[in-house]
């Protein structure tokens, strides 16, 4: 039997890396295949991209962090190809308002000059203290996640910035979804935090919820066991991801 498509989209700054040990986990259940959209400077566009170099009419879909945006970009624009979807300590919503916009877009430009004048990889080294659960700073997992980050440019940074801080507002998207749809937090996600999964979780008819303990932003790398069995069971789930009391959520 022909095993399904599962496209794996990466988040800012991350590559095949991000999602090397579910490729490896998952091999047996599925084509895994890892589109590269580093340079694009929309969300928009990374979602046609995506489209269009995905090697199948249909397929699985899973993203973590920014990849998980483009998910919801690729759903909007062609659900009828999305047979299920896995969204990674993410969110939905667009750039907000006001003054705490402006200090989203302060602090994205601020790290760009960084990048500009010191490295990518110094840059990371600020950057990504933030991203793991406190345990792993320091730590060889830490410079994997900053060798990811240094692969890049400054010139991909602000493509990426760009994409981010004009990211679409996928709040309509949700109620939309009918496929398989897993949601997964890392407990100590200082980025995209457990409460906007709940309220995703509360938006999407068809979703679970799954946290991963005893990590930060970057559940993949991190806790890559517990995260590649929870995509395990969502690509084996035949019924859709609703339990008979509306409800499913595991923590």
């Amino acid at each position: 039997m022909t095993k399904p498509i599962l496209l794996l989209l990466p988040g800012l700054l991350c590559d095949r890396t991000n999602w090397a040990a579910q490729c490896a986990d998952l091999a047996e259940l599925a084509d895994c295949h890892v589109p590269v959209y580093s340079a694009f400077d929309s969300i928009e566009s990374m979602a046609e991209h995506v489209l269009r170099v995905a090697p199948s009419a249909r397929f699985a879909l899973a993203g973590h962090s920014m990849g998980g945006r483009v998910a919801l970009e690729v759903i909007r624009r062609a659900p009828e190809r999305v047979e299920r979807i896995a969204l990674l300590d993410t969110g939905f919503q667009p750039l907000p308002q006001g003054e705490h916009g402006e200090r989203e877009r302060v602090g994205r430009y601020r790290l760009l000059s960084r990048a500009r004048t010191d490295g990518m990889r110094a840059m990371g080294e600020h950057w990504a203290r933030g991203m793991v659960h406190p345990s792993r700073v320091d730590t060889p997992l830490f410079e994997a996640i900053l060798d990811m980050i240094g692969r890049n440019t400054p010139q991909m940074f602000e493509s990426q910035i760009r994409a981010l801080l004009g990211r679409p507002d996928a709040t309509s998207v949700l109620p939309g979804i009918r496929c398989p749809t897993l949601l997964l937090c890392g407990r100590d996600d200082l980025w995209s935090p457990l409460v906007r999964h709940e309220e995703m979780q509360r938006a999407i008819p068809t979703a679970q919820l799954k946290v991963i303990e005893d990590s930060g932003h970057m559940t993949t790398m991190e806790q890559p066991q517990a995260v590649s069995t929870a995509l395990a069971e969502w690509l084996r789930d035949s019924d859709g991801a609703i339990d008979k009391g509306g409800r499913n959520e595991d923590r």
